[in-house]
């Protein structure tokens, strides 16, 4: 009798374990597909956007509207949301500050490099674009700069937009080059091809692109890039649920042929 008592009290103790870790996990789920949920009662997916990086991310002061492969990305995921998209204006320095205010907005999507730094603090998609840096010059010097021993002199004047990777690396990667940093990215490939800088370091999107649209410049080392790296969506830790539906949205994407059709639009190859 002792012995079917104590079995009844350890079957009960098993059960209210169980119950008690189903119920974490019912708590859990529910913080995190609360922001789906928000979201869709809401009706708009808020988008952080440079509106600065051209063909990714551009916000057109002709228009008031953001264009380019990224923000027709994220007009596919509102899609899949059921909701309309509302882009956010933020900037490269501020981006982080920003993404971890919940009062600004959901996501960010602008040519976003994955990187350690970023997933330690924030949460980042899977990869949906190939990329990696590389420099932008004027034409006539393209046989000039072929590695970057070649840009790293001190003769050569180096521009970047500020609180981006593309600063970072210039400093990191640069000694002896003089680098100057403009704060609208969007106006350095003009002031390349004007002679008022001779390197713009940038990502090979953004080089191919300016290099197609404007003949004095070139992006010589578009084949041989400084770095690779894949773009992702970023948002914030505690947005678990929200990243799997971005994932799986990613993934229907690259098998439907819909990322295919997104990088033949803006002119980038595509290899997955």
């Amino acid at each position: 009798m002792k012995r079917v008592f104590s079995s009844v009290i350890l079957l009960a103790s098993l059960l209210l374990s169980l119950l008690g870790f189903v119920g974490c996990d019912a708590s859990d789920a529910k913080n995190t597909s609360g922001k789906i949920e928000e979201i869709r009662q809401r009706g708009t997916l808020r988008v952080g956007a440079t509106g600065d990086y051209r063909p990714l991310s551009y916000l057109d002061p002709k228009t008031n509207t953001y264009w380019g492969f990224d923000a027709d990305f994220a007009e596919i995921i509102g899609k899949e949301l059921g909701v309309e998209v509302t882009f956010v204006p933020t900037s490269w320095p501020t981006l982080t500050s920003d993404m971890l205010n919940e009062e600004l907005f959901d996501i960010a999507m602008c040519g976003i490099t994955i990187t350690d730094a970023r997933k330690e603090i924030m949460l980042m998609s899977d990869g949906y674009l190939r990329n990696g840096k590389t420099i932008l010059c004027r034409k006539e010097q393209s046989d000039r700069f072929r590695s970057l021993e070649d840009i790293d002199q001190p003769d050569v004047k180096v521009m970047v937009n500020p609180g981006g990777l593309n600063e970072k690396f210039a400093h990191e990667h640069l000694s002896k080059a003089q680098i100057v940093v403009h704060p609208k990215n969007e106006e350095i490939p003009a002031l390349i091809a004007e002679g008022v800088a001779d390197i713009m370091i940038t990502e090979i999107v953004e080089a191919t692109y300016y290099a197609q649209i404007d003949e004095r410049l070139a992006s010589p080392l578009i084949d041989q890039p400084f770095t690779h790296s894949l773009m992702g969506v970023l948002m914030r830790k505690g947005d678990e649920e929200l990243l799997l539906y971005v994932n799986d949205i990613i993934r229907s994407c690259q098998e439907n042929g819909t990322l295919k059709r997104l990088h033949e639009k803006y002119g980038f190859g595509y290899e997955w």
